[in-house]
């Protein structure tokens, strides 16, 4: 009987080895296909991220880039310091299958701006289409690094003749701010026109390429008429919603009357009232370029 007890005993113990030893191996493989799967997924996206930034070296270059092909993969410089890192965007720039279909448009390209610019915008954000373009503006270079804080208005403007470090005019009844309470200059009137550089025809429409640095690249035209319209999209999806900005204008409009602790302002939020000032409120898009 004792033999038989130590018998079953020794046979448990084994069997319960080998269950452990069974599970060890189960385990094991289960990491090794798991690892072997996390590594592939990494390669994929070495691979991938090599491709886009081979895309986004070729776009920093100012390659002619068709705009009517499937697609076009871009990525946005730095263009300040708070917006220091860097955003891919992938849109297809063509025309839709229903124009396409009704109408056969001439072969486009892209052309590179020297850098970032950025257009004020005045118009109903759910709409692709509209009018009013005449009262947008355009900066040609980020108007953040080169503004003024609030706080800092009478020492380094008022003080200064109304003329910032940075070289530029500062209007009084007619001031623009953004979202980290930094006084802008203020943007030029959007150019609504263009050349056509073959015939040197003038032509009374003008076409950027816009995105709010989220989903959509698409084509803005703008026209002499005021009449402004997307290939894609609506107005709020070309908008970039972190940049805020709008225009404070009166004469009794100062500053100093600012209340500080309003910003920076959350984005997608309006800009905040200040005593004494007719805001407006202006979306901001990022311009890739221009067609050509």
């Amino acid at each position: 009987t004792k033999k038989l007890k130590m018998m079953m005993t020794l046979t448990s113990t084994h069997e319960a080895k080998q269950v452990r030893s069974n599970l060890c191996r189960l385990y094991l493989r289960v990491w090794y296909h798991t690892n072997s799967v996390i590594q592939m997924s990494m390669s994929m996206i070495s691979i991938i991220g090599s491709f886009v930034f081979l895309s986004s070296a070729l776009f920093q270059q100012g390659e002619a880039l068709s705009v009517d092909g499937p697609s076009i993969l871009s990525r946005r410089a730095a263009v300040s310091a708070a917006l220091s890192s860097a955003a891919l965007a992938s849109a297809s720039l063509a025309p839709s299958a229903a124009n396409a279909a009704t109408e056969e448009k001439p072969k486009r390209s892209f052309r590179r701006s020297p850098a970032i610019r950025f257009i004020s915008a005045l118009g109903d954000p759910k709409s692709s289409s509209g009018s009013g373009s005449e009262t947008w503006g355009l900066w040609r270079d980020d108007p953040g690094p080169r503004g003024v804080y609030l706080k800092d208005y009478d020492r380094r403007l008022e003080a200064n003749n109304n003329v910032a470090p940075a070289g530029w005019s500062f209007d009084p009844t007619d001031w623009w701010v953004e979202e980290h309470g930094l006084i802008m200059s203020t943007p030029e009137p959007l150019p609504r026109k263009s050349v056509n550089k073959e015939t040197k025809e003038i032509i009374p429409e003008k076409q950027y390429v816009v995105t709010g640095d989220r989903e959509i690249t698409t084509v803005l035209t703008v026209r002499d008429d005021g009449t402004w319209e997307l290939e894609k999209g609506s107005l709020f999806d070309v908008t970039h919603l972190p940049c805020r900005s709008a225009a404070y204008r009166g004469d009794t409009c100062a500053p100093m009357n600012a209340n500080l602790k309003d910003f920076p302002v959350k984005p997608g939020a309006e800009m905040p009232v200040i005593n004494g000032c007719a805001k407006q409120d202006y979306a901001v898009l990022f311009v890739l370029g221009e067609v050509v």
